[in-house]
């Protein structure tokens, strides 16, 4: 394979990259059929989107849970579930709904990391 995609693409773990693949075409899934319930069919356009977004979440959640790793670091927050489950669904959303935008500072980072590992 060319380097680039495997500093990129192969970036992460396979078993993080497999997770997260799961919930990606399990929330690509119920948009889909939230989409196809409506009476308004969805346009082309959308579902090349919602494409994109279901195959870079991975990336997209990579970035959140980095930056969120690194504002909060090894600290523990005693929540009720509830609320903590909510909260883990809406970060979900939201990362695959942009992960069009938000997936492409993952891959740079990955990019750029793995070209550092490699140098040394």
């Amino acid at each position: 394979m060319h380097p680039v995609i495997l500093k990129t693409l192969g970036g992460l773990t396979k078993q993080y990259y497999f997770r997260q693949m799961f919930f990606s075409i399990l929330i690509g899934a119920m948009a889909f059929t939230l989409f196809n319930s409506s009476t308004h069919p969805m346009q082309s356009g959308l579902w090349v989107v919602a494409f994109i977004n279901l195959l870079l979440y991975p990336y997209s959640r990579f970035v959140y849970e980095s930056v969120v790793g690194f504002v909060l670091g090894e600290n523990v927050f005693f929540v009720n579930a509830l609320f903590m489950l909510v909260s883990k669904m809406i970060t979900m959303l939201m990362c695959w709904w942009f992960a069009i935008f938000i997936a492409p500072v993952g891959l740079l980072y990955l990019y750029v990391y793995h070209s550092r590992k490699q140098a040394e």
